[in-house]
């Protein structure tokens, strides 16, 4: 199914404050809230082509922001990465995060306001769940009643236990890094112990089975127990069912009840499927519209991930390296055309494209593109490719660089998720809350128009939300001006629609005779007998092409295009008339003069 997800970080998304401090308070460098999220940035956001939001940093996670006059147990530093916590570091499952509320007393009611004016706005609500790991120091002060904390009940002298939450290296204490500790000292209270106590020691997020993780492990995060012996081969031990299995179903449930359209699962296979498989089931049992999105990386476990129930994996490891390659020039499209026949093949519509999200680079730092401008044929690709959902990050459509190291995340070309900041191009684009780019340059409101149009033809066009594909690189080889490793053309098709992509990742304007062969024309519904209409859906870019063909001239001489390097180009072909009747009726009409 084709449809559009923005992902939002809320605490990005909204946030007025001009300031980047690296490792800034939240009073200094400030915060983005729910409220920031109003029915007018909504309704700009569909307009821009969303169909679902995916909220992303929602549910409770370390900090060290104090929020303990609100119930909430302070976090010690040593265990929170940068100022703000990474939101993959949960700390109570269900909680929304206080930095996220205008009043922390009444943050639920603020999140429960914004999931309604996402449905008055007609689009549909994404949050994240964390199953494999959740913050050293888990506590929920809001659970329901009757619910018991993760680990409540661990028998802390086992290192595994199947009905334990947590893998436990017994007779050890936590270590945390050297060099963090050391860095984040000045941030420690003078109320609070100079050091993290944590004994025994628990297993580190990312299978790190040792009390002393390293700075670029997960080591603010623990593991949890689904079962699975590490320490003797990950035997399985999942009769009967796991307590961490009960546990966080009611969590998914949970969050379904507040009438959540879905879930973005974190790291999901380093989850058993069984688990999946149980748990989805349940969910989709009261809720069967609600969507399982899995950030998969193993393309031999898509399969199983699939059939345990997940509607849509992340389609990084094929269309995401793939097309990052080919910008950078550290590769060619003839990747492209081999990933067509990857694991993929067969499951694009379950595929979740993108080219950005909160753990990538952004496409226009240094280490990727270089310039926004310079995605646009490969966002172009990843948008209009295949028949499933495509996705894009905030700030993307403004051309956010990522640049400068606010905190833990350091200047890698990434927006940090780990602390307080705002983004510079998107803040113009709020426009203090009109969301109308006012504030924009002329190159920002160009991006964000490339990308209104782009993301409007996914959702508009049949061809490309459920038509079939075919790959005109081979077919073009030969062509005149066709460069194959740095042009790349395809058409997607229904028996009633055909459209043709063209982009380029060249730098030099193309001038070139585009070729639909013969077989491949008869199969997208194309008659060698009639005559053909061709027109541009805009995308801003400038693009001159024949304006009408016959069916027979596509296979023989071609369609002749001519634009600008680096650059995309999506063309509609209609039939016009039929030249095997068109003759005849003109005799006959001057037969009768």
């Amino acid at each position: 199914m084709k449809f559009v997800i923005y992902q939002l970080f809320v605490r990005l998304f909204g946030n007025k404050t001009e300031t980047n401090l690296p490792y800034g308070s939240i009073e200094k460098n400030g915060s983005g809230k729910f409220a920031d999220i109003t029915d007018k940035a909504l309704n700009k956001l569909k307009l821009l082509g969303a169909t679902h939001i995916w909220y992303t940093g929602v549910i409770e996670h370390s900090t060290t922001t104090d929020y303990s006059a609100f119930g909430i147990l302070a976090d010690h530093p040593c265990v929170v990465k940068g100022r703000a916590g990474s939101p993959y570091a949960i700390k109570d499952y269900y909680d929304v995060d206080p930095d996220l509320s205008v009043n922390p007393a009444e943050r639920m009611r603020e999140f429960e306001d914004l999931i309604k004016r996402t449905q008055s706005a007609g689009l549909k609500s994404i949050i994240d769940f964390v199953p494999n790991h959740l913050a050293r120091k888990y506590y929920s002060d809001v659970k329901p009643l009757g619910t018991k904390d993760l680990g409540e009940d661990d028998d802390k002298s086992l290192s595994f236990s199947p009905q334990n939450n947590f893998y436990y290296l017994v007779g050890q204490s936590f270590q945390t890094p050297h060099e963090y500790e050391t860095l984040v000292n000045r941030f420690i209270p003078p109320s609070m112990e100079r050091h993290f106590e944590e004994r025994p020691a628990k297993a580190t997020g990312n299978d790190v089975f040792s009390p002393s993780p390293g700075i670029n492990d997960w080591f603010e995060t623990v593991k949890l127990n689904y079962g699975v012996d590490y320490a003797n081969g990950r035997q399985k031990h999942f009769s009967p069912t796991p307590d961490v299995w009960l546990k966080m179903t009611d969590i998914l449930m949970f969050w379904a009840e507040k009438g959540v359209d879905g879930f973005r699962c974190d790291m999901c296979e380093m989850v058993p499927t069984e688990f999946w498989q149980y748990a989805i089931a349940k969910v989709k049992s009261k809720f069967r519209d609600v969507i399982f999105i899995g950030e998969a990386y193993s393309p031999d476990n898509y399969s199983a991930y699939l059939s345990a129930g997940f509607d849509y994996l992340y389609d990084k490891v094929g269309l995401y390296d793939t097309l990052r390659a080919i910008i950078r020039g550290e590769s060619d499209f003839r990747r492209l055309c081999d990933y067509r026949y990857s694991p993929v093949n067969g499951i694009e519509t379950r595929m979740l494209a993108f080219l950005e999200n909160h753990d990538e680079q952004r496409l226009a730092s240094s280490s990727f593109a270089g310039n926004p401008f310079n995605a646009v044929p490969v966002m172009t690709v990843a948008a209009l490719l295949g028949p499933g959902p495509v996705m894009i990050y905030n700030g993307q459509e403004s051309g956010e660089e990522g640049g400068g190291a606010q905190g833990f995340g350091g200047g890698d070309g990434r927006t940090s998720i780990f602390d307080y900041g705002h983004m510079p191009k998107h803040l113009r684009w709020m426009n203090g809350g009109a969301f109308d780019g006012g504030a924009s340059t002329e190159k920002e409101r160009a991006l964000f128009d490339f990308y209104r149009k782009l993301l409007n033809i996914c959702l508009a066009e049949r061809a490309i939300i459920e038509g079939k594909f075919i790959e005109l690189q081979m077919a073009n080889a030969q062509s005149e001006g066709f460069n194959q490793y740095k042009n790349y053309a395809f058409m997607r098709y229904t028996d009633k629609e055909r459209l043709l992509v063209f982009v380029t990742v060249d730098t030099i304007a193309p001038d070139l005779w585009l070729k639909i062969p013969a077989d491949e024309a008869q199969l997208a519904g194309i008659d060698a007998d009639a005559r053909y209409s061709i027109s541009s859906l805009d995308l801003g870019q400038a693009f001159v092409f024949d304006e009408n063909l016959t069916g027979a001239d596509f296979s023989t001489s071609g369609l002749h295009i001519r634009g600008s390097g680096m650059s995309a180009v999506v063309l509609k072909i209609r039939m016009i008339q039929d030249f095997k009747n068109q003759e005849p009726r003109i005799k006959t009409l001057r037969s009768l003069d």
